[in-house]
């Protein structure tokens, strides 16, 4: 029937190798044109590709010798700190502990970083008031010390929910430098500087749960 209606000439019989052949490679190029979307996704102004929700960065001067930590506490009482670096959705990056242990490995050889600087980073969204407290562990000198803390919300787009400085004048001084409100969808819902003693906190669990 097929030779009736000259569809199929008579000098080039069907191959079923060579159909196969090039059906496989269609689906490899399909597969290599998916493997080059995932390598490159489109890139967007503004956005960024992170698993935290927020971060909290608390810095000091470069290179100076004192000791601060940070202490963050979320709404369900879950609190990190140099002790406790990970506690519900909390996770303290790096406890820098000034001249201490700044330094990095650079083939094989420990060289002093000047960065001051913790971190921590807020993986999921717990509706309520986190409180971010600054301790002056380790005070080398008399002079006051300014020490920054900045909060910032990262997804959709970068927030910046809070930046302030303040002055930390020796060993053993607690500071509450931001108490900040979020929605059950992450949104802002109050930011104050009302003291709370998170020492007390750890010292009284038992008060502080009631």
């Amino acid at each position: 029937m097929i030779d009736e209606f000259e569809l199929m000439p008579q000098d080039e019989p069907f191959d079923p190798f060579a159909v196969m052949l090039f059906k496989a490679l269609q689906v490899l190029a399909f597969l290599f044109f998916i493997a080059l979307l995932a390598i490159a996704p489109e890139a967007r102004d503004g956005k960024i590709d992170s698993k935290a929700e927020f971060l909290v960065t608390m810095s000091w001067p470069d290179r100076h010798p004192d000791d601060f930590d940070m202490f963050v506490q979320d709404p369900l009482g879950n609190m990190v700190w140099y002790r406790r670096r990970e506690a519900g959705f909390m996770l303290l990056d790096r406890d820098d502990r000034g001249g201490a242990n700044d330094f990095i490995l650079v083939d094989g050889r420990k060289v002093l970083s000047p960065i001051r600087q913790e971190t921590v980073s807020i993986r999921g969204i717990v509706a309520g008031e986190y409180t971010v407290n600054v301790y002056h562990f380790v005070a080398m000198g008399r002079e006051p010390v300014p020490v920054s803390v900045k909060v910032e919300k990262l997804n959709p787009t970068v927030q910046v929910v809070h930046y302030g400085t303040m002055m930390l004048k020796g060993a053993g001084t607690e500071r509450t430098a931001v108490r900040f409100s979020i929605d059950a969808n992450g949104g802002i819902v109050d930011v104050n500087g009302r003291e709370k003693s998170l020492l007390q906190t750890l010292r009284n669990p038992r008060r502080n749960a009631g």
